[in-house]
Order: structure tokens, then sequence, then C-alpha cells
């Protein structure tokens, strides 16, 4: 090869790679600033308040437990799909939540995109109907995602002119006149325990310990890494395609917060420690009522899976796949743990405990098969990004083995819970929420459900069994039988002229009782329905801009 072309080969990958540099130079500095204003302190041991002595937990109140997932499609548990890479990677410890209770079979997110799924968990309300439309994210992720990118048929469209309307991210999170789960059952005695994500507002006001927790543990924002990065016990998998994991592996931390105080890091795989953390929560309040949420951030990006994990799946050949599903095989070790805990400090009878996901798996992950045998991904309203598994177990309680059709939504759990603590759901608002209960203890008196969606001009309504999408980019509307087309194949828009209009119709009177959103949406992005983000490009795919 002459001089001269090595010459330009060195150059060329010069400029690529301060072209990337320049790039993510404003993340850079912003994470920079991040630290410099929030200092990281070395691990620190935490200790959870113990409670008093009650009377024996057979004669208490039902301790109520609610584990979330993280980008969890409904795919990668094999008792909501085949699992990752077809069944390599079991999850026994969640699907015993199932098995030994109740599944939901038609389990809906709150929303497509994570702070509003948990929005909706925690006031058991459409979140847009106290404006909380779009998922909270600071200002040089969203500049970052909408950057042009090579290849695109369809570019991403940055809104400049909005950034003027945005809070700071401190205070883009759920309003405090809101009343929470963790409020209402702290006013029946309960002792309301929070760890792992939050992502619905850091400012003062809008904590977990300002919004019903009386202790808290966790990340604020919207993920951290689980590990450091050249940490000996990790293995990483960079998805150089996907902005968002750029800027996860410049921005994030594998730090936490206790009660609001100063970040730490923590000495271990993050999804075990938020499991361990969870298990002493348990041992201390092992006498009293208590709530836990627990919100893991797995299987969340940046892919990062425990070494021992990953040797553990020699199997997947693929190294993403792998780290993926190693991810997994941790978040159901973790969900083997907490359960083991409660049978030890005997409160397995009178714990219920509910398991699902924040939303469908990421298009980002570049895996295509983790919503199969669904269209769509998170960030879309196709079943791929909605639906989620939805398990309930309650021994001598919810009798084991059960299959649910009726749709339950995240907006269920507050009603259930609040019924399980013999708690009034708040009459003075318009409230959206049902008890579950009465479909997995006796007969259930409801036969179809009407549902909403929505995130921006991208808009839903589920109807008993009939389903329909409108967007306003591309202008088109989907319509499915979800009884004969689960997987959304057949587009009926065009032969059912009448019953688009009417449920166009009931688009627009939900519209109506909705507010104006609390903050804009700064990006929106083409997102293909049938392919992840690293497959080509090609002008048949359908796609849907989802704004944000």
């Amino acid at each position: 090869m002459s001089k001269w072309r090595i010459a330009a080969g060195s150059a060329a990958v010069l400029l690529i790679g301060a072209f990337v540099a320049i790039k993510f130079f404003p993340i850079q500095i912003a994470a920079a600033i991040d630290k410099v204003r929030n200092p990281i302190a070395p691990p620190q041991t935490v200790t959870w308040e113990k409670g008093p002595n009650r009377p024996p937990a057979g004669e208490r109140p039902p301790n109520i437990i609610l584990i979330v997932a993280d980008d969890l499609g409904i795919n990668d548990l094999t008792s909501t799909g085949t699992g990752v890479a077809n069944g390599l990677v079991p999850t026994p410890n969640i699907d015993a939540l199932a098995t030994e209770g109740a599944q939901f079979s038609t389990g809906y997110a709150g929303n497509a995109t994570c702070s509003p799924s948990r929005a909706a968990l925690m006031t058991g309300r459409y979140p847009a109907r106290f404006g909380f439309e779009f998922t909270a994210v600071p200002k040089a992720f969203a500049r970052n995602l909408g950057v042009p990118v090579e290849g695109r048929l369809h570019q991403p469209i940055y809104h400049a002119d909005r950034e003027a309307e945005m809070p700071t991210m401190e205070n883009m999170g759920m309003p405090e006149d809101q009343i929470t789960i963790a409020e209402l059952l702290k006013g029946k005695g309960y002792r309301t325990l929070h760890i792992g994500k939050w992502h619905l507002g850091e400012a003062p006001k809008m904590r977990p310990e300002a919004q019903g927790f009386d202790e808290s543990l966790g990340i604020m924002f919207g993920a951290g890494k689980f590990l450091p990065d050249n940490h000996p016990d990790v293995v990483n998998a960079k998805l150089e395609f996907d902005p968002i994991d750029r800027f996860l592996w410049i921005y994030g931390t594998d730090a936490v917060q206790k009660n609001g105080g100063q970040r730490f890091h923590v000495d271990e795989y993050m999804t075990d420690y938020y499991t361990h953390q969870a298990v002493a929560a348990i041992e201390a309040n092992a006498n009293r009522p208590f709530f836990l949420y627990l919100a893991y951030n797995a299987p969340h990006t940046p892919l990062q899976a425990k070494r021992e994990d990953f040797d553990a799946l020699s199997g997947i050949k693929d190294h993403n796949t792998r780290v993926y599903g190693a991810m997994i095989r941790a978040l159901d070790r973790g969900v083997g743990e907490v359960v083991a805990a409660l049978k030890k400090n005997g409160l397995d009878e009178n714990t219920i405990i509910v398991f699902t996901s924040d939303n469908g798996g990421a298009w980002y992950v570049g895996l295509p098969d983790i919503n199969k045998p669904y269209r769509g991904w998170k960030a879309t309203f196709f079943e791929g990004g909605i639906r989620v598994p939805y398990l309930m177990r309650w021994p001598g309680k919810i009798n084991a083995g059960q299959k649910v059709t009726m749709p339950a939504h995240h907006l269920d759990f507050y009603g259930t819970a609040a019924s399980i603590a013999g708690a009034r759901v708040p009459g003075d608002r318009a409230m959206d929420t049902l008890n579950l209960l009465p479909f997995v203890t006796g007969t259930p008196q409801l036969e179809s459900r009407t549902l909403f969606w929505r995130s921006g001009a991208y808009r839903v309504v589920r109807q008993g069994d009939w389903k329909l999408q409108v967007a306003g980019n591309p202008n088109k509307a989907w319509l499915y039988n979800l009884a004969t087309d689960p997987t959304e194949k057949k587009n009926l828009a065009q032969v059912e002229p009448g019953r688009v209009a009417a449920m166009k119709a009931m688009l627009q009177a939900h519209d109506a009782e909705m507010p104006k959103p609390l903050w804009p949406a700064l990006v929106e992005d083409a997102i293909r329905i049938d392919v992840p983000l690293n497959a080509p490009w090609t002008p048949d795919q359908e796609y849907v801009y989802w704004a944000n």
C-alpha cells in the first residue's frame, strides 16, 4: 500500500474520531458539570429503620411488593415468551410468580416509555391527566437524539425553538398535588419503601420521600450503570449504532442516593445491590406492614453483565445477546431472593407481589426478537411497545396457575393495592384505576374495557377487542381487531371507516379532558415497527414518529 493511501486512511480515521468527539463534547461537559455539582462519595453502608413489634403476620394488613423491570420485552421471560435466545436464558423465579399465582395475558404499560408509565403506576391516573406526557430527559440527551444520521430515510426532528419552554431536569417530574399510592398506603399505617429507579422528578418536592415514601434508595434519573466500565467483574456490550447508548456510557454512573443525601458508589453489580437492599428492607420491616416499590434498571442499556452470569451462558454466540441474557439472569435471581426473604421471615402468605415492566423492549438495543411475536418497540404503541408481563402472586389468596384474559393496565396497581390495604381511592379527581383482585380471587364483573395512550400527535384507544392508532407523522391510522389479529398484521382502517370515525371521536373526547403537557417534546424520532435500530433502512418499512 502506498504511503499516500496510508496517510489518507489515517486522516479519515482522525476526522471520524474528531467528528465523534465534537458531537459528544457537550454531553461530556454536561456529565462533568453534573459530577461537580453532585459529587459521588465512596460506597456506604445502608441501614433500614427497623419496625416495632406488631401482631403476627397473619393478623395485620398484607404487605405489598411492586417489582418493575426496565425495558423488559414480553419475549424475555420463559413464562410470557420463549425467553432470550430461544430459551437459553430460563427465568424460573419470575415464572414462578405466574405458576404460583396469576398471569394477565394482556398486560399493558401506562405508556410506551418509562417516566409516564411510572407515573401511572404511582397515581392510578393517565399521566396526561396531570401533564406528564413525555419522559423526562436532559436537553443534552434530546439534542443528541436530534442529530441527523447518515443512511436514514427518515431523520430525527429537533425543535430548538421549544428549549425556552423546558423546565430544568430536576423539575421535570410528577406534580406534588398527585396522591401517590405510597401516600395512600402510608395513611393506612404502612411503612413505604422505594428501591431503584425513580425518574419522576429530582427536585425536593418531587422526590420519593416527598411523594409518600418513608425511605428511598436508588437513582433519580432514567438509567445508570451496573458496574464501572473497567471493573474486573463486568462484561460490557457497547452499541455503537445507538446515540442513546453513547449518551449513557458518558453520562451514566453507578451511584445511588439514600433519602436525598449525597450520591455514593455501590460495591457490587447494581441488580444484585438492589436485590440485597430489598432483602435487608424486608428483614427490617418484618414486624409491620410495608409497601416495597422495587424498581430495577435492568435490562435497560447500557448493557453490562456480571461476569459469572455471562460465563454461565456460553451457549449464546452473539456477544450482545449474551450480555443481555446475563442481565435477565441476574434480574430473575433477584426476584428469587426476594421471595426467599419473605419465606425466611414468615411473610410469604401475607404478601402480594406484582411484577411488570415499564414498557416493551427497546428498538435501540438491536435485538430483533425481544417483543416477539408482537410488532413494535418501546416508544411505539404497537403491542410490542406496551404489552408487558403482568404477574401477581399471593399464596392462599390467589389460586395458582391462573391466566386472566381481561386487559390489565399499570393504572390498576393503584386500585388493587388500595383495596388490599382497605384504603379509599381519591374521590376528588378523575381516577382511571381498576381493582384487579376480583379477577384473581372471585368472579370478575367486567367483560371489556376502554383504554387510552398518547404522546403528542400519536394517540391510541383500545375499546374491547378493537384498537385504533392515529399518528401525525406519517399521517396514518392503524385499526386492528386484537381478538383475531393480536400481532397487528392486518390494518382494517380502510375497510372499517365507520369504526375509525367513531373511535377517533372517542380519542377527541378523551383529549378534551387533558391539560397542556407540563413540558414540550424537544425531539421526534422515526421508529420502524418491524426491525430494530441496527437493521438497514429500506423504503417499504413501516414507521411512526415518536415525540419526546
